[in-house]
């Protein structure tokens, strides 16, 4: 078994990660707001996992078992919060919208120095604030339990472009369409389709960190065309693939 590291301390730092360094399981005991500035940073629970471009920022509770991914050149700015102080009040993981004022606050409290000052005291306090206000995002790609769903979903996310039906999957999985739809509202929470467009959203997510093309990314990931797809991704992220965050 992989050994988990229990990180007492969620420091406040900034980090650099090259594309495809990973940062192993881990917990801490503190919260931690996890945005970076450049690239695109996943992170991965037993609950499923988490895509973050720079429009976005993961919420890490204490006592959560994660891991960090890297896709592109990251930039990673790391906000440690006590447990006592919760501004979200969220016990899951949860991914967030960063505008330019809090984006401008996260990377002012986590570069040096770190000194506890009034000055500090404050940006933290207005920090939080922006915290508390922050709406959530759909950004999460949830893992399943059942062995059947564990198993579409694994063939799913190694052929992002495919376009088989639930029913011609189910052939391959041993189970009726009707049954994986239910499966996927009962496990997921989300209709096989909604599964399939998160699926697609993050594997672009990784591919645009890594300087793919914006037409190869439609095609790679499943969409009929172009425009499509930059339609779907303006409407999950709030700006277009061709002016993407931190690249």
């Amino acid at each position: 078994m992989t050994e988990i590291r229990h990180l007492p301390e969620a420091p406040t730092q900034v980090r650099s990660l090259v594309s495809g360094e990973a940062v192993d399981a881990h917990r801490h005991d503190d919260h931690q707001v996890v945005y970076a500035a450049r690239g695109v940073l996943a992170i991965t629970t037993d609950k499923g996992s988490w895509v973050a471009p720079a429009t976005r920022a993961i919420w890490v509770p204490a006592g959560t078992v994660h891991a960090h991914q890297a896709h592109g050149g990251l930039e990673l700015h790391l906000v440690g919060l006590p447990a006592t102080v919760n501004p979200l009040r969220l016990n899951e993981p949860s991914v967030l919208a960063v505008g330019p004022l809090l984006r401008e606050l996260i990377r002012a409290y986590t570069v040096p120095p770190r000194d506890d000052t009034p000055e500090r005291r404050r940006l933290r306090g207005v920090l939080l604030d922006q915290l508390r206000v922050s709406p959530q995002q759909p950004v999460h790609l949830p893992a399943p339990t059942d062995p059947r769903l564990r198993e579409l979903c694994e063939i799913l996310r190694a052929d992002p472009a495919g376009n088989r039906t639930l029913a011609a999957l189910g052939t391959e999985v041993g189970a009726s369409d009707r049954t994986l739809a239910r499966l996927f509202k009962a496990d997921l929470g989300m209709t096989f389709p909604q599964w399939r467009t998160q699926m697609r959203l993050y594997h672009a997510l990784v591919l645009l960190a890594d300087d793919t093309p914006v037409t190869a990314v439609a095609h790679a990931c499943g969409w009929s065309s172009t425009s499509a797809f930059i339609d779907v991704f303006r409407r999950a992220f709030g700006h277009t693939p061709g002016t993407h965050y931190g690249r």
